[in-house]
């Protein structure tokens, strides 16, 4: 574990959804996920504007086949 506050956290979030109506817990659940990809994308972009980083990201991801990716022709 991180350190003693994010076992905190996890255990306090585990109580709510272990606690709590779905109809509570689950719009926090969403917005964090959202908030996620949002993250990535927005680290994706910022790459693509850096040196290489069209290269980069083929090398990070693995990619084989650039004609799934419109964001990297």
């Amino acid at each position: 574990m991180r350190d003693s506050t994010h076992a905190d956290f996890l255990e306090r979030w585990a109580n709510i959804v272990k606690n709590s109506p779905r109809e509570k817990w689950e719009p926090m659940l969403n917005e964090f996920i959202n908030s996620q990809y949002q993250m990535h994308e927005d680290f994706i972009r910022k790459l693509l504007k850096t040196k290489n980083g069209k290269k980069k990201i083929i090398n990070i991801y693995k990619i084989k086949n650039l004609k799934g990716y419109a964001i990297l022709k």
